[in-house]
């Protein structure tokens, strides 16, 4: 996307060993905070409390939100400080300072989208009192923590501020939605798209490319179509197994009413999915068109603009790079901005961006009220501010309601004009300012179904046909995707079967390992089946392999391996339309050449492929990419030993139902444990088992232990 310019990096052998020796007498600087000082900090928070249960998931109480999300941020930090410092860093633009030079574009793209200046003027104003002691309670926790333990600290990386905790949400949202592909797309040596010219082409097409691999599930099951009159709800992301957007768990309770379990993100004050005892809600991921690229005409430093010249704004991105050990240089990059937005230059042409959440800071207040809100009148009410620039919101509660947003901010746009291409610069008429209010996005609620399905899918095929959303009610310039999951397929076809449908059913579609006969997967193995291998034994052999394919990834599959392995070579862990990627003939040769390598036969058990790796844990895994049993690995083959080590897919997981008696219960799974980055703890991968056999733990929202407060620690 961006390369520094190394000649500054391109040291002599002389030079090199000097550095080396003033590296031996050169100290890193303290983490920039005292014990002290964050002791001081954190006799606000008195009355946090921390109980961990028997998986070492922190059940986190105190008088006060703030004092709760205090113990969020303490208890956060004991278990992935490491990723928490890093996600946090990486917001305020100075990655490269501690981790080199190849994290200088992420630093550069902070500065360029200014995160920044955008939070330190509008925290004040923009974000509520309550918000602001939430985030800043928060931060407090992470500093106490840090500074008790700094020899994890990186120098300066103390103290953590509240304008962080929302630099991280601001920067972390609008790539959800795929704007880092958009820059990337900027950086190449090529233009990637044409220009759009005015017509009323629509712009309910197939996207060529689906820009996130993986995806997510969520069930919503009214009292009418459960067999025993309860409402449930699933709560099924797609994420990597580690890293800054890896769900960590916890449950948050608090004497001013607060008490929400699930899941949250490195950095993240409160849950970001998940369910109190009156409601709940899932996140997926939808692709909805939230940022636009515009071609700009330009002279030197000035860019057309309806018949007239203008001065582009200039600046100077600072990039402080660790080079040797504690050394670092600074290095200056200029960037650009017009009327626009954020541009970029390139061999190949001037580009300026616009995206949906460019001047947004109110993510967590957004998110802190749903976590708050006491039935679907007041959750909607969070929902329609709008701070969230994307994610689908399935919900479900205790009075049976259940529904599906598909919620965007979403630009109001001139129509006519195709938007998923890039736009002419010089007209202003193109640069949108306003956004649609939520009312206008497409949204179930009760349907007379009693069930509600997303899987990534187009938000117009959801429910049972009859009552599925006609998209010719909006607009083309919203650009909503047509695309159909194989996980949509299959889920709806076993949804629409059902009647009276049972909690032990709606458990085993979710944890449903075959491809559908309509999805991408059932049209390759459709289209291998019709050609002539008759001159290959091998190909033959494989061909009919696939043949006798129940589409199934079970681990006992004897045909999973070499359908699976395929299937990713051409359609990736994404959800192509043709062209593949590869040519399915090809595919399956290659696919059948590292089978026969490694196994010495094209019919291992997939569970012998498929694994689950972490810790002491090495088991067969079932399901495979774009299951309901969603498990990806690192790349489209076998490792080097001839195995797929799961890497993302099904992570943390949550089954909440309440029954018709006025009760609720609560089960989870995590895909590892609570301590993701701990190898000494017992709980690094001693959730590993139960998620590899599909089996849960079941939760409390209440609990009568104590815990520890962190100002005992």
């Amino acid at each position: 996307m961006f390369t520094l310019n190394r000649s500054v990096f391109i040291w002599g052998g002389v030079l090199l060993l000097v550095l080396a020796l003033l590296a031996k007498f050169t100290l890193a600087g303290g983490p920039g905070m005292t014990v002290a000082e964050a002791r001081t900090a954190a006799q606000a928070y008195t009355s946090a409390r921390i109980y961990r249960d028997e998986w070492g998931m922190p059940h986190i109480s105190g008088e006060r939100d703030a004092d709760t999300a205090f113990g969020l941020g303490y208890a956060h930090a004991e278990d992935d400080w490491e990723t928490i410092q890093t996600t946090l860093v990486a917001a305020r633009g100075q990655l490269a300072r501690y981790q080199g030079a190849d994290a200088a574009p992420t630093d550069y793209i902070v500065q360029l989208l200014r995160i920044r200046e955008l939070v330190s003027a509008r925290y004040e104003s923009d974000l509520s009192d309550e918000t602001r002691a939430l985030i800043e309670a928060y931060a407090d926790g992470l500093n106490l923590y840090a500074a008790e333990n700094p020899w994890s600290v990186w120098s300066d990386a103390l103290p953590v501020t509240g304008e962080d905790i929302v630099a991280g949400f601001v920067l972390r949202t609008p790539f959800m939605y795929g704007l880092d592909a958009d820059l990337a797309e900027l950086f190449a040596d090529e233009r990637q798209r044409t220009i759009s010219m005015r017509d009323t082409a629509s712009a309910f097409q197939w996207l060529e490319e689906a820009r996130l691999p993986f995806g997510s599930n969520a069930f919503a099951i009214a009292p009418s179509f459960s067999d025993d009159g309860a409402t449930r709800l699933i709560i099924n992301s797609h994420q990597p197994y580690e890293g800054p957007v890896a769900w960590y768990e916890a449950h948050l309770r608090s004497g001013e009413g607060w008490n929400m379990v699930g899941g949250t993100f490195p950095g993240a004050p409160l849950i970001l999915h998940g369910h109190s005892e009156n409601l709940g809600w899932a996140h997926t991921v939808n692709l909805p068109d939230l940022a636009d690229i515009y071609v700009l005409e330009t002279e030197g430093d000035r860019y057309l603009l309806d018949g007239e010249w203008r001065d582009l704004e200039r600046g100077e991105a600072r990039l402080n790079v660790r080079i040797f050990g504690s050394l670092r240089w600074t290095v200056s990059e200029d960037m650009w901005w017009s009327e626009h937005g954020p541009v970029v230059r390139t061999d190949h042409g001037d580009y300026a961006i616009r995206y949906s959440g460019m001047e947004e800071i109110r993510q967590v207040e957004q998110w802190y009220r749903m976590n708050r809100a006491g039935n679907f009148a007041e959750w909607m009410e969070a929902m329609e501010m709008g701070a969230i620039s994307s994610l689908n919101a399935v919900y479900a509660d205790r009075f049976g309601e259940i529904a599906y947003l598909f919620n965007a901010a979403m630009p109001v746009r001139e129509e006519g004009w195709n938007w998923r291409e890039y736009l002419p610069g010089d007209r202003s008429e193109l640069i949108w300012q306003d956004y649609h209010p939520i009312s206008a996005m497409p949204l179930y609620h009760n349907p007379d179904a009693g069930w509600l399905l997303s899987a990534n899918q187009t938000p117009f095929d959801a429910t049972v046909i009859a009552e599925n959303l006609n998209p010719e009610r909006f607009s083309a310039t919203f650009g909503i995707e047509p695309r159909m999951t194989n996980r949509a397929h299959r889920g709806l076809e076993l949804l629409r079967s059902e009647r009276g449908l049972s909690a032990e059913r709606l458990e085993a579609i979710k944890f449903d390992r075959a491809y559908s006969e309509v999805s991408a997967v059932g049209r390759l193995v459709r289209e291998i089946l019709a050609m002539d291998f008759s001159s290959d034994p091998q190909l033959l052999e494989a061909q009919r392999l696939l043949g006798r394919w129940d589409m199934s990834t079970d681990v006992d599959s004897r045909a999973a391996a070499l359908g699976v392995l395929t299937a990713v070579r051409c359609i990736g862990n994404r959800h192509h339309r043709d062209p593949w990627l590869m040519d399915p003939a090809t595919a399956l040769s290659e696919a059948a050449a590292e089978l026969m390598t490694h196994y010495g036969r094209l019919d291992p058990q997939w569970g012998e492929v498929n694994r689950m790796v972490r810790g002491d844990v090495d088991m067969p895994l079932g399901g495979g990419p774009d299951v309901m049993r969603a498990v990806y690995g690192a790349n489209d083959g076998l490792d080097a030993d001839g195995r797929i080590r799961a890497v993302a897919g099904d992570t943390y997981i949550m089954s909440v139902e309440w029954l018709a008696d006025g009760s609720m219960t609560s089960r989870s799974i995590h895909q590892y444990g609570t301590a993701t980055m701990d190898e000494a703890s017992p709980h690094f991968d001693d959730q590993a088992v139960l998620f590899a056999e599909e089996a849960w733990r079941d939760l409390a929202l209440d609990w009568s232990e104590q815990g520890y407060s962190p100002l005992d620690q």
